[in-house]
């Protein structure tokens, strides 16, 4: 059962998933976290580890993965958090994503960096790459 904690993505891997026929018997739900107080609320992600690290972190990707997997029936979550752009900064530029994969043997990060190739293809960029850490974890 997979649970997904999406915000540049805004859905888009749930989306995909919940298109297939029969999703509902490997696809237990999404959470869509935009904005740092929903992550918060939502993912039980700590407000002192965005101010700490920022929204766009692997601390916080990882944090993401973990509350979806512990407020779902989910035995997989995957986390996607990143700057799709316009815009960023250089210390986090337009196309840094950050993915979240959670099970009961422990959560693994990692960052991807997109460039800055247009809020849309970066969006469509994340939510391909999240479906293949999904596939990979359950290969």
């Amino acid at each position: 059962m997979l649970a997904t904690a999406e915000s540049c993505t805004g859905g888009m891997v749930a989306a995909v998933l919940s298109d297939l026929p029969g999703s509902s018997d490997v696809f237990a739900g999404g959470f869509v976290t935009y904005s740092n107080a929903m992550k918060t609320a939502a993912l039980g992600v700590p407000a002192d580890l965005i101010a700490a690290h920022g929204a766009v972190s692997e601390p916080v990707a990882q944090a993401m993965a973990e509350g979806a997997l512990a407020r779902s029936e989910a035995t997989l979550a995957v986390s996607i958090t990143g700057i799709a752009g316009p815009g960023g900064s250089e210390f986090k530029p337009e196309g840094r994503v950050c993915f979240g994969l959670a099970n009961a043997a422990g959560c693994t990060t990692e960052t991807v960096e997109f460039g800055a190739r247009g809020r849309d293809r970066v969006r469509r960029a994340a939510r391909d790459h999240a479906l293949k850490l999904v596939l990979g974890a359950l290969r």
